[in-house]
């Protein structure tokens, strides 16, 4: 790609907040140098990378690639056998520190056996870990070998520090001896060129016998190495000699140690800079809250709520762009600062990163083509009045696109031939795009020139788009509309600011009559479109409040039949201990008929034959009760909204219609309806009637008015806690003075919150006799069931 698409799409300010997401300098490396490549193995091939790093960070967490120093140097310095540092070794530690965490993290294992793209990476990272483990045993610090890093330097910084203790019984006795005449200046023990010194008096020089190692700034004090410590001073030094020795030794051993893995080292470091990289191309995704794109065959061009990645998530406003499938140009019209200039630069900007590896923020399913080339000309007209020059600017760059651009090109114009005479501007802007049309070159260009409206409405391949504009607020929506140009809203916009109508009428009658009609087109379809968008919007949500109820009829018919399975299941088994329990006593009868035993009493076995038939009746009337059960009212006892009791299925429910000539009718239970026959119904008489001859006025009026108004139950789900609670105690005030004895509050399952709110109300509800939970064809747990004193 040109360098400068690059920066006039800001796609390196895309690369600025992916270099963020890297741990280590050697990723954000990788991250600055990464461009749109044409290939589409390699596209697709980077693409498969980001989407299995962001997998494996939405499930897994993070990875952080922080603490891997740059260690090229020194691996060179290793292969040419050289002795490393105590700090370039501490460096090589930390590098495999990272690499073993990287490799845990990337153990397939932890994926549940999960192969991706990046595994093979993650297996072949050798964390070396007995090198690492041996680096930082030795070696404690880069200014600080370990005690024990060889036992050899344990014995020699043992032996220093017995000599130095001799020496410092020494110096503490000759302190305490020149402490009674004041030779020495301070009671300490220093260091002068490696030796052990006391500060003596200059005066009192002669009388510390010893070398004099320093003097003082003021040449009042002199450094003296006293002669009773020398030779235990020159042991210590020969001490030294040989620790430094060993410590040559050990680092020797270590950079030895590292040079058989010198390979592993070296693709160590290139292959965690890699993954820091894909990590934050990852990171970046989910930050984004980018998909993966789908890329065509032909160029074409499908986004799905597209969202600018450079302006604040508040404040985009996702766009649907098209281009390639049925228009292979498309002219956007619309006001300044409508968002026609985001439009361009989110086209060419997702292509960007789309072709680099990147995922793009728009919903699943958006489609990005493939281009060698993107060429824009964008820049923000401030003015009205454009130089010369400026126009020769963009001219210069115009000319250059067409001698560049074919039809593996994307090609983006802002303001297409503005910045000189309007007439002249639009037929040169018509001709370019005339051009670019013929070539088969996908282009979009922004324009204020209504006759490059006119050109899009007429031309095969040439489609209007417009960026909305509410002439109510005076503000752009920044939605962009694909197929209706842009109207003109400069009279509407004038008026709402006060112009006056005088001036406004006379500026419409100057405008030709054929601008004014191809105006009031465009009204006329902008009107049709918003129309259109509503109906649709309409017609989606009564499709998702169908589905709602399907779903939930769907999942009653379940509960029901599994019910009646269960029943019936019931039945069987109880009808087979009827059976077997007969057949044991016939049995047993045979048995002791048989013995023809003096024991033998047919009193015993008549009563016995008694209790079983006695059994056997009270299990048969059981199952037969409710099939003959018959109701005894009449369809004239019926009303809409009386309480019944369904025999067949010993359920509560609702007359939701009056019954027909046949008796049948539906009843209402929880959100199904049944239809059921009259004399399959009970009446539930759950209210207390009034005498005819009382006077219905009062508490007695209000509480017959409140028995045919309120229903036996209310529907609390999708209520905050608090508005439930307020809205319940009305209710049952409600159902209380109408006398209803028992009521259904619906609350639903959820996380619970709902349920206990409503059962700490009833706890302390003195009008509340019990409460519980419904049970199965209650609605389950969804629901408590009241009943009141």
């Amino acid at each position: 790609m040109n360098e400068r698409v690059l920066h006039t799409l800001e796609y390196d300010k895309i690369l600025t907040s992916l270099c963020e997401k890297a741990g280590s300098e050697a990723g954000r490396r990788i991250c600055k140098k990464t461009l749109p490549v044409s290939d589409r193995y390699e596209i697709e091939k980077l693409q498969e990378e980001t989407a299995s790093a962001l997998a494996r960070i939405e499930r897994k967490g993070s990875l952080s690639f922080s603490g891997i120093p740059e260690v090229g140097d020194t691996i060179n310095r290793v292969a040419l056998n050289a002795t490393l540092g105590p700090g370039e070794l501490r460096k090589v530690a930390s590098l495999l520190a990272v690499a073993l965490r990287v490799k845990q993290y990337g153990d397939s294992k932890d994926l549940g056996e999960t192969v991706d793209i990046l595994t093979e990476r993650f297996s072949l990272i050798e964390p070396l870990e007995y090198i690492a483990r041996e680096i930082n045993r030795c070696i404690i610090s880069e200014n600080e070998i370990a005690d024990d890093a060889s036992q050899t330097l344990f014995g020699i910084r043992r032996q220093m520090r017995q000599k130095k203790a001799k020496i410092s019984e020494k110096i503490a006795a000759i302190a305490k001896e020149a402490a009674e005449d004041e030779r020495l200046q301070d009671n300490l023990i220093t260091m002068r060129n490696g030796r052990y010194c006391i500060p003596v008096k200059a005066e009192y020089k002669s009388k510390v016998p010893g070398m004099i190692h320093d003097r003082s700034s003021t040449r009042n004090t002199l450094f003296i190495e006293p002669i009773e410590v020398v030779e235990l001073n020159n042991e210590i030094r020969e001490l030294e000699i040989k620790e430094n020795e060993e410590i040559e030794r050990i680092l020797q051993m270590l950079s030895v140690s590292l040079i058989p893995e010198i390979e592993h080292l070296k693709y160590n470091v290139k292959v965690l800079g890699e993954l820091d990289a894909i990590f934050a191309r990852g990171a970046l995704a989910k930050g984004m809250r980018a998909q993966r794109p789908k890329f065509t065959d032909d160029h074409s061009v499908v986004l799905k709520k597209a969202r600018h990645p450079l302006i604040h998530p508040k404040q985009v406003v996702p766009i649907d762009l098209e281009l390639g499938k049925n228009f292979n140009l498309l002219v956007i019209t619309g006001p300044n600062t409508g968002g026609k200039t985001v439009s361009l630069k989110t086209m060419g900007l997702f292509h960007l990163m789309g072709q680099s590896g990147l995922h793009i923020p728009a919903l699943y399913g958006s489609e990005l083509g493939i281009f060698n080339e993107i060429y824009a000309d964008i820049g923000d007209e401030q003015s009205i009045e454009q130089s010369l020059s400026t126009f020769s600017s963009h001219m210069t760059h115009t000319v250059e696109i067409l001698e560049k651009a074919d039809e593996n090109s994307l090609v983006l114009f802002d303001e297409l031939g503005a910045g000189t005479d309007p007439v002249e501007g639009a037929a040169l802007a018509m001709a370019i795009l005339n051009d670019l049309n013929n070539r088969n070159v996908r282009t979009m260009a922004t324009t204020h020139y209504s006759e490059l409206k006119a050109y899009a409405l007429t031309t095969p391949g040439v489609t209007n788009g417009s960026c909305e504009f509410d002439v109510e607020t005076l503000k752009p929506t920044y939605r962009l509309l694909i197929g209706v140009p842009g109207k003109s809203n400069a009279f509407a916009i004038s008026l709402r600011l006060g112009m006056s109508e005088d001036i406004l009428t006379h500026a419409k009658s100057l405008v030709g009559e054929k601008d004014r009609s191809f105006d009031d087109m465009l009204s006329e379809l902008e009107d049709l479109r918003r129309e259109a968008e509503e109906a649709k919007m309409q017609a989606v949500r009564d499709r998702e409040e169908a589905e709602k109820i399907r779903r939930d009829l769907a999942s009653e018919r379940e509960k029901f039949k599994s019910r009646k399975d269960k029943e019936i299941e019931r039945a069987r088994e109880e009808a087979e201990e009827i059976l077997r329990n007969a057949k044991e006593f016939a049995d047993e009868t045979i048995r002791k008929i048989n013995k023809q035993s003096k024991s033998f009493n047919m009193k015993d076995m008549e009563e016995g034959r008694r209790e079983l038939r006695k059994k056997m009746d009270e299990m048969g009337s059981k199952k037969t009760e409710k099939q003959a059960r018959k109701s005894s009212h009449k369809a004239g006892d019926f009303k809409i909204g009386d309480t019944v009791h369904v025999i067949s299925m010993d359920l509560k429910g609702t007359v939701h219609t009056l019954p027909d000539k046949k008796g049948q009718c539906f009843v209402s239970m929880g959100i199904m309806q049944y239809k059921c026959n009259i004399s399959d119904l009970e009446i539930v008489e759950d209210e207390i009637k009034l005498p005819e001859k009382v006077e219905r006025t009062g508490a007695g009026q209000i509480r017959m008015s409140k028995s045919f108004n309120v229903s036996p139950e209310i529907n609390l789900v999708g209520k905050y806690p608090d508005e439930a609670v307020a809205e319940l105690e009305k209710y049952l005030d409600d159902a209380y003075l109408a006398q209803i004895e028992q009521v259904r509050v619906i609350h639903g399952r959820g996380t619970g919150a709902l349920r206990k709110a409503v059962h700490d109300y009833l706890k302390r509800c003195r009008n509340v006799k019990n409460f519980r939970v419904g049970e199965f064809g209650e609605g389950d747990h969804g629901v408590t069931i009241v009943t009141f004193r």
